[in-house]
């Protein structure tokens, strides 16, 4: 998911309560982000709204939002909290408008237009951000009501408002001199940039490095089915008569379960390795070095030690000895997993003649075998039984009925920016209108990888806003007329990112400041997380495992064997991620004088320190197109996914221990988890619902590691 909208990203309200008039737009009335949409919830009119539209609508967002900044600072009237806090929570509105609907088309629509304007507006909003958050007259302000929060007689979500304001304006660098403020600007400016850059230089280089295949015959064991989709993808690019796999965001690729020819797979995964270091103008090398050494210099700035240092002051983790501790505790027996798996598949290997060692180009291929062998299983069984629409209606939606009576319906009123794009409206269970839901199901070559969850609409109480809020995945889009078959992965994600919805749509907070996902990141996870548990509920999987072409259920022997495999291949999971958050760690530990020169030798290195340098088995990703770590969101952060399951095994054993589920168990999470986005600490909100602290030994017993 997106990591949470910044503060100077205020949702959209009227002014009327402010103690001085909004700002007078001098936006181009044509422009459609020159007033609010008329569509329910303010929902964008992506029918109306084009490229030439945002440079101007985001030129006048940060004018106006500086001018109203600007009244709350220099109020002559003693600081209130509504005339301060509360006034920063009103402000941005144009911002708010412009920016979720810019960042969509940017992550899952865009084109070199929307590109060029987002590498030249990052270095801006960072500037627009710091202008507020390093303003003295306002810290003052901030100060003054901090300093006596405790008796001004608010509710405790305002309290914590408060607090969380001076905490976001002195890890901003309100305290620092005024040189040391401008050095700040100027790291800001620069890792806004470069982390644009190494975003679009992702994009554009797995376009750049698909797999181009010259023969049928290296294609074999791969389905006719996805054989003709790779020949229309080369005729799409020209080269006629060739084939052409795209490469996604991972490491591993997925056809590299099903290819027979070994040369082809190394070829494959090849290619996928070398992103971002292959030379050329997508090459993301120098831009990692670059954003290490800024990062750490800007934490050393702040008084850290390190980037992670500071990072994860602000998570639930709090410090890198905590962090380390979880990945360096998990590794051995993550690795020791993995190696056994190994001998499986060299096993397997050796039974075939095969007279190879194996290695990562042929884990997935083999592990296939293995899996097959050991439970009688191949996971390509399972696709059939995994048609889109039923995952959706009959899992994803039928679970959240159940836990929470919620329905969905989808509606073709609004517009959308392409045509896959689905809408739906959700509504509670008396009928009462809850949220928006936009999901945007299929990969397309203007489109980042992964899956994401975010909010065009942020709820708010103080605002009178209901949630719009965004699904994103990846799904191979199937030929016209086929039916979109998920493997037990994509069913998973499907699920993770609703959960991620569940999230914004029950959110039921005053402050924008609050809403939704604006929780640590390290905490963000858990409600998604959560939420995958319902995929394989025994009465969720019987509803929506049903044959595409003949709607029978999933036969009971292979329910058996799915249940059965479930924690097959767990230590190459394990050991892939692990792997990855190493990397992430290390680098963003390192202090501004340590910053290597070579980045494959320092992951080699890092990982041979970690122990997990196990060559069948590589990182899930390596610094040149690591997003998570160098786009921003998730520097210093890609742990979280460990930490928070930690969390979510534990509340899973809760949900067990009290009947599954059950109405009253989704209305106890609902209340003590979803709605309160970040009104509160997130240990403590997590301490309340479960009635103790996380335990770890859940998620040992799910990963196979105890």
């Amino acid at each position: 998911m997106n990591h949470p909208r910044m503060l100077l990203i205020a949702a959209s309200v009227a002014m009327a309560n402010l103690a001085y008039a909004a700002p007078a737009s001098q936006l181009d009335a044509a422009n459609p982000f020159a007033k609010p949409s008329t569509l329910q919830y303010g929902y964008p009119a992506f029918d109306k709204i084009r490229n030439e539209h945002f440079a101007p609508a985001y030129a006048e967002a940060m004018r106006q939002q500086a001018q109203e900044i600007a009244a709350i600072a220099n109020n002559k009237a003693a600081p209130t909290f509504e005339n301060t806090i509360v006034a920063m929570e009103r402000s941005g509105q144009l911002l708010s408008r412009v920016s979720p609907v810019f960042s969509t088309l940017v992550s899952s629509y865009t084109n070199d237009t929307l590109q060029a304007l987002d590498k030249e507006l990052a270095p801006k909003l960072a500037a627009h951000g710091d202008a507020i958050r390093l303003n003295p007259t306002l810290f003052k302000r901030i100060e003054t009501l901090y300093a006596k929060r405790d008796k001004l007689g608010l509710d405790a979500e305002s309290v914590f408002l408060i607090e969380r304001y001076h905490k976001d304006f002195v890890r901003a660098g309100a305290k620092l001199s005024e040189a040391d403020k401008q050095k700040l600007r100027e790291y800001n400016g620069k890792l806004a940039a470069l982390q644009t850059q190494f975003s679009q230089n992702v994009l554009k280089e797995v376009n750049d490095s698909a797999f181009v295949v010259d023969t049928r015959e290296e294609l074999a064991g791969l389905p006719e089915k996805a054989i003709a989709a790779a020949a229309l993808e080369a005729k799409k690019r020209g080269l006629d008569g060739k084939f052409v796999i795209p490469v996604v965001n991972t490491t591993q690729q997925g056809p590299l379960s099903l290819l027979s020819n070994r040369g082809t797979r190394e070829k494959l995964l090849s290619i996928s390795t070398v992103r971002g270091s292959r030379g050329g103008e997508f090459d993301n090398r120098d831009i990692v070095l670059q954003l290490a050494r800024l990062r750490a210099e800007r934490a050393e700035l702040l008084g850290y030690a390190s980037h992670a240092a500071y990072s994860l002051e602000d998570q639930t983790a709090k410090t890198t000895s905590a962090v380390n501790k979880l990945l360096s505790d998990l590794s051995v027996p993550a690795v020791r997993n993995a190696k056994k798996e190994a001998q499986e598949i060299q096993e397997a290997i050796d039974a075939g003649k095969g007279g190879f060692k194996v290695a990562a180009h042929d884990w997935n291929f083999y592990s296939d075998k293995v899996r097959a062998a050991k439970y009688a299983f191949d996971a390509n069984q399972l696709k059939p039984y995994f048609e889109l629409d039923r995952v959706l209606n009959d899992g994803a939606f039928f679970a959240a009925n159940k836990l929470w009576g919620i329905t969905f319906k989808q509606r073709k009123d609004l517009p959308v920016y392409d045509p896959d794009v689905r809408v739906y409206d959700v509504f509670e269970e008396n009928g009462a209108h809850l949220a928006i839901f936009v999901l945007d199901p299929y990969a397309r070559p203007n489109k980042r990888g992964g899956a994401w969850m975010n909010a065009l609409v942020n709820q708010s109480t103080l605002l009178g806003n209901k949630p719009v809020i965004t699904n994103n995945l990846n799904l191979a889009k199937p030929a016209p007329g086929e039916p979109t078959l998920l493997t037990w992965d994509e069913v998973r994600t499907t699920f993770h990112e609703f959960g991620h919805g569940t999230h914004g749509w029950f959110s039921k907070v005053k402050y924008p400041r609050f809403s939704g996902t604006s929780v640590p990141r390290d905490y963000v996870e858990l409600p998604s997380q959560v939420y995958e548990m319902w995929m394989a509920w025994p009465e969720v999987l019987a509803n929506y495992a049903k044959h595409y072409q003949t709607g029978e259920a999933m036969p009971k022997e292979l329910l058996d064997k799915l249940r059965a495999s479930q924690k097959f291949n767990e230590g190459y999971r394990t050991t892939e991620y692990l792997a990855a958050a190493v990397i992430d760690q290390r680098w963003h530990q390192l202090g501004s004088k340590a910053i290597p020169s070579d980045v494959k030798s320092f992951e080699e290195q890092a990982l041979r320190d970690a122990g997990l340098d196990f060559a069948p088995v590589p990182p899930r990703y390596s610094s040149t197109y690591f997003s998570h770590a160098f786009s921003g969101g998730y520097s210093a952060g890609y742990y979280s996914y460990l930490w928070a399951e930690r969390l979510d095994a534990d509340a899973g054993e809760w949900f067990k221990e009290n009947g599954g589920l059950l109405r009253k168990n989704g209305e106890r999470f609902r209340q003590m988890v979803l709605s309160k986005g970040g009104t509160m600490d997130a240990v403590q909100m997590y301490r309340t619902f479960r009635g103790r602290d996380p335990v770890i030994e859940p998620l040992l017993e799910r990963r196979g590691l105890n």
